[in-house]
């Protein structure tokens, strides 16, 4: 029998808890990479612990991994991609405060719109297209383009690494919807994220291994870095094992859109726990992101 769906206010709750804790994931990586702890190590760290949880659940439900050769090459680049995403998103919560980093990778929606359209999809409606714009329009309000303008000195070295990264993000997490929509919707959630996880746990290991990047594997040094690990852990893990035990009953189609409120949570834990300020006119824009995306999610 079909799973019975939760009320409409009580799916979105959960979203929203779930989005609250998927912020709250990036905050205990700021802290964590502040007492020196290594991206390689928080990516290993999550995708190991979330790969054996979703095991367990795909062993559960005798999910078959019976896959086709083309299928087991697209999981893997599916994989890869979500690694790269992975190791963006850390690169820039570590860099500039997470709520800004979370704004600009939540423009994947634009992003897997236009990717759609350009390898031959239907090009977005004059709605979508304004939408967009707006967006956009916002995204300029939250990193404080006219100010940086028109301020003098030099602009700062790791406020543009860290955007560019939350940029490549956005665009590698389009690819991989993409890839997910057009290639992969056949298989069972559970499954794809189960393979991703492994691929995302196998590759930050060579990485980790073969040096590429150093300190990537770096400790904590102090107690506070490694109970940030564990928290880091604790929140992805149970937010994304979740997410995939209880979707059958959260109406995805109608209720995704709660998810948004990810990067709304990442400015307001990023004030209230890291001391990270945005200004007025940032929030603003912020909120017109946040909006705007949430208006094209509900568009027919």
């Amino acid at each position: 029998m079909p799973a019975t769906a939760f009320p409409r206010h009580i799916a979105a709750l959960i979203l929203a808890t779930l989005a609250c804790s998927f912020a709250g994931n990036h905050i205990a990586a700021r802290i964590a990479f502040d007492h020196e702890a290594g991206l390689l190590l928080a990516i290993l760290c999550r995708s190991g612990v979330t790969f054996l949880v979703l095991t367990a659940l795909v062993l559960w439900q005798h999910d078959s991994l019976r896959l086709s050769r083309a299928t087991w090459g697209w999981q893997l680049v599916l994989g890869l991609l979500i690694a790269v995403q992975s190791f963006c998103i850390y690169s820039a919560v570590a860099r500039i405060p997470v709520g800004l980093a979370l704004l600009v990778v939540n423009l994947s929606p634009i992003l897997l719109a236009l990717l759609t359209w350009a390898l031959g999809g239907p090009a977005p409606t004059r709605r979508a297209a304004l939408i967009m714009g707006v967006i956009l329009f916002g995204l300029v309000l939250v990193l404080d383009v006219p100010a940086r303008l028109a301020g003098p000195g030099v602009i700062d070295e790791g406020w543009v690494e860290g955007v560019l990264f939350s940029l490549t993000a956005a665009a590698v997490f389009a690819v991989a919807l993409w890839i997910t929509e057009h290639r992969l919707s056949a298989m069972p959630g559970r499954v794809r994220s189960m393979l991703t996880m492994a691929v995302v746990f196998s590759a930050s290991a060579l990485a980790g291994a073969s040096g590429a990047l150093p300190g990537g594997l770096g400790l904590p040094n102090a107690l506070a870095g490694w109970l940030a690990l564990a928290v880091l852990v604790l929140l992805y893990g149970t937010a994304f094992s979740l997410l995939f035990i209880l979707m059958p009953r959260l109406d995805i189609a109608r209720n995704a859109p709660v998810m948004n409120m990810e990067p709304v949570a990442g400015m307001l834990f990023g004030w209230l726990i890291l001391g990270q300020l945005l200004g007025a006119l940032q929030v603003v824009g912020g909120m017109i992101v946040v909006g705007g995306i949430i208006a094209l999610a509900y568009r027919r």
